[in-house]
């Protein structure tokens, strides 16, 4: 939930339209060194025949051609910028002219061996040197063919999320590394550890990676509820796991689970709604609007739907059927792929932000029980603390987990939800502009060429391999670099990025699988049991579709809001029912709902069984949907 899948500058970009090379290497179409030997490895550059960077990065490939032979694959794409190196683009056409000759590699090594400006008359001196046919190579660099061939290079690299060069893909995995020899040699040799690594970012690139992992954990607690495993499996998230001097703070590990872990989930929600509420998709009124009223509907509808079913104590459960786990329907979106407008998948991330929002609300207001006023003053004290600290701009993250775990604990005394204290240090985590690039390029610019210029000195003096480490231009350069990294990211980008994962991949499975593992065996016949499961199935499966279908009409016919762009009527209904798939804050709706026991049980096998019918039915409305022209979604 935390990096919503949508394409379009307000929202993030899907990781695996970033990270994973859209078209494999095609020996017939790109230029390609080495291969034709069992297990080769692959690199492949989008790069510019004008830039400088990329001139210094192929002696760095040459030394790995030299290293590993003709187990590397190396790939030549075009993605000339002509504002920054004018001229790229012509010689990229010259190179593309040659290659129709047989003879790119000659032309690209002797573009990289000159430093820029190249004069033509120069490039027309090499090509007649290596005996091409004049006339035609003129012809080639003049006519379509060449300048198809560079453009579709470059658009097919925007595609691929290439914003400068070189870009670089290690067996088509976008490569962020370092660009020295030493890092790159061992991201192409792939030792055991580098191998886990690339193992995971391409698993990581799947649309859908973190629901089918939070789907895997699930299935692994209903296994072990319903096999023999389940005394050990109930005995083990019931056990107590303490903390403090004589036990001072005792939860179960399912409520640590809960509780503890989900405080981590939270701060990437607060993040998130901070972030698209400043500036982001819900930074725009307009754009605002449909989702909100959307979102809005898609919680009264099934409430409203589980309270006219329900009456007395099994009334409490009202909230479960109105949160959804749009991370799920995200996934199912991303993996339809080109079935599905961008204009809907912005639409669906958006109000998935609105969402969050009213799911926190909902556990803040309604689900405490037991306040304790001492302990709420202490929520107020820690809450100040960290709004001094943004005030002082503190940017160092320490102090903030400091006072967010005395916040936690304080939340949990209150008898509020303490993963709450997640959201509450998500508001207050400083921000810092955007830096000027200009200065922070001089910056790292300076202390890159302190170190080429001490390696320099020390080679004239006869020292082959220069232990730059131990010159005292080493501290004070990496300093230096270490400071310009830093200032691209704010405090809360750096905890987004170094939290995301463990919450995916860690914290979210962790819950589920606290959460989920019901034992089927349950007496419907108890009383409100069976009002409990319809309830929470006829309100996610045609509550939840049904309030925010009914809600979008009515905003866009009274003109608060207007309907998502080249969206027909089938596809919006069938990703209203997607919004139907809930798990992860239903699952903890329920448990805030009812004490442990068989209410709560009943409650997740509906939660489980309704977001198995919403996705099939949202899933079915789409793929079956028409591919015509689109209309709004409402005129239809």
């Amino acid at each position: 939930m935390t990096k919503r899948e949508v394409e379009t500058s307000g929202l993030k970009e899907s990781a695996g339209a970033t990270f994973r090379l859209l078209r494999p290497i095609d020996p017939g179409r790109d230029h390609v060194r080495g291969g034709g030997v069992p297990d080769p490895v692959s690199v492949v550059a989008y790069a510019d025949l004008l830039c400088p960077y990329c001139q210094r990065l192929r002696h760095v490939i040459g030394r790995l051609r030299e290293a590993l032979g003709e187990r590397l694959i190396y790939v030549f794409r075009y993605f000339p910028n002509e504002r920054a190196h004018p001229g790229a683009e012509r010689l990229a056409r010259a190179a593309e002219a040659a290659a129709m000759q047989g003879h790119f590699s000659e032309v690209h090594d002797w573009v990289y061996e000159h430093v820029p400006p190249i004069a033509e008359r120069d490039l027309f001196e090499l090509v007649r040197s290596l005996g091409l046919d004049m006339a035609r190579f003129t012809a080639d660099l003049d006519g379509d063919e060449t300048r198809r061939r560079v453009e579709e290079d470059l658009a097919e690299g925007r595609r691929n999320g290439v914003t400068g060069t070189p870009t670089l893909f290690i067996d088509g995995i976008r490569y962020d590394g370092a660009w020295d020899f030493y890092s790159m040699l061992e991201a192409l040799e792939r030792p055991v550890a580098a191998r886990v690594q690339h193992t995971a970012r391409v698993f990581a690139s799947l649309p859908a990676s973190g629901g089918l992992v939070l789907l895997l954990a699930a299935a692994a607690a209903l296994l072990c509820a319903n096999t023999p495993l389940r005394p050990n499996y109930e005995a083990f998230i019931q056990s107590s796991f303490n903390i403090g001097p004589s036990g001072m703070l005792s939860l179960t590990v399912a409520e640590w689970c809960s509780e503890g872990l989900m405080a981590i989930f939270f701060l990437l929600v607060g993040l998130e709604i901070r972030r698209e509420s400043t500036a982001g998709a819900l930074s725009d009124r307009r754009a605002l609007a449909l989702p909100v009223v959307a979102a809005v509907g898609g919680v009264l509808a099934p409430a409203a739907i589980y309270l006219a079913l329900n009456r007395g104590p099994t009334a409490q459960g009202w909230s479960i059927p109105t949160a959804t786990d749009i991370a799920f329907t995200l996934g199912i979106l991303a993996l339809l792929g080109d079935r599905i407008p961008p204009a809907l998948r912005v639409f669906v991330a958006a109000l998935a932000v609105v969402d969050d929002v009213l799911s926190v609300l909902t556990l803040a207001i309604v689900s405490p029980r037991d306040f304790h006023l001492g302990w709420l003053v202490a929520v107020g004290g820690a809450t100040a603390l960290l709004f001094t600290l943004n005030r002082w701009r503190v940017y160092a993250t320490w102090p903030y987990a400091l006072v967010t775990a005395f916040l936690w604990i304080a939340l949990h005394g209150a008898g509020v939800h303490a993963a709450l204290a997640g959201v509450l240090l998500a508001i207050f985590v400083p921000t810092q502009p955007a830096p000027a690039a200009g200065p922070l390029l001089a910056q790292a610019a300076t202390a890159l060429a302190a170190l080429e210029h001490t390696e320099n000195e020390a080679r004239l003096a006869g020292r082959k391999t220069p232990r730059l480490e131990q010159a005292p231009v080493w501290d004070w350069a990496s300093r230096n670099l270490s400071a310009a990294s830093e200032r691209l990211l704010s405090a809360a980008d750096r905890i987004e990025l170094t939290v995301a994962p463990w919450s995916a991949y860690v914290v979210l499975p962790l819950f589920a699988f606290s959460a989920t593992g019901v034992h089927f065996a349950i007496d419907l016949s108890q009383a409100g049991a069976d009002r409990i499961l319809a309830g929470i199935l006829v309100g996610l499966v045609i509550g939840k579709p049904l309030g925010i279908s009914l809600a979008t009409w009515l905003a866009i016919k009274s003109r608060l809001a207007v309907a998502p762009e080249g969206v027909t009527l089938h596809q919006f209904i069938g990703a209203a029912c997607l919004c139907g798939v809930a798990d992860t804050v239903a699952l903890l709706m329920a448990d805030r709902a009812f004490l442990p026991g068989p209410d709560s049980a009943i409650a997740k096998i509906g939660i489980l069984v309704a977001s198995m019918i919403a996705a099939v039915v949202g899933s079915l409305v789409l793929v079956t949907g028409s591919h015509g022209v689109a209309r709004s979604p409402m005129t239809d």
